[in-house]
């Protein structure tokens, strides 16, 4: 299972990048890996802004749909727009090619409130 340093986990098993000043949000490889193959993913929140902890999406799955959290609060910018033809990136490259929002962050302070790769291998 890969658990990337330098990248902020919550547990419920979403990840945070920090770039400039955009944060991409995307599920971790333990959450795709217990999921499985992902057919759909929806983002209804594009333009909002929204607290942690509130649902942004869901992701769905053969058997079941799952709601997607937020790490930290913020304006949701953008949605993987390659994602509503292949979302099974999101199972091949959860960390590169399968983010699945961009946010503008109200306070990258916020971050300091999540686990870093050594606390969610812990919570594992």
């Amino acid at each position: 299972m890969n658990i990337p340093e330098g990248l902020k986990y919550t547990s419920e098993h979403e990840w945070v990048r920090i770039d400039g000043d955009i944060a991409y949000v995307g599920i971790t490889d333990y959450a795709q890996e217990q999921l499985g193959d992902i057919v759909f993913v929806d983002i209804p929140s594009v333009g909002e802004t929204l607290n942690a902890g509130e649902v942004f999406g869901t992701i769905e799955v053969v058997k079941t749909v799952s709601d997607l959290f937020l790490p930290i609060a913020g304006e949701v910018l953008e949605q993987n727009e390659e994602l509503e033809s292949n979302p099974e990136l999101v199972n091949n490259d959860p960390y590169g090619k399968g983010w699945l929002i961009k946010l503008k962050p109200n306070d990258v302070a916020d971050l300091g409130d999540l686990l870093d790769a050594d606390g969610y291998k812990a919570i594992l």
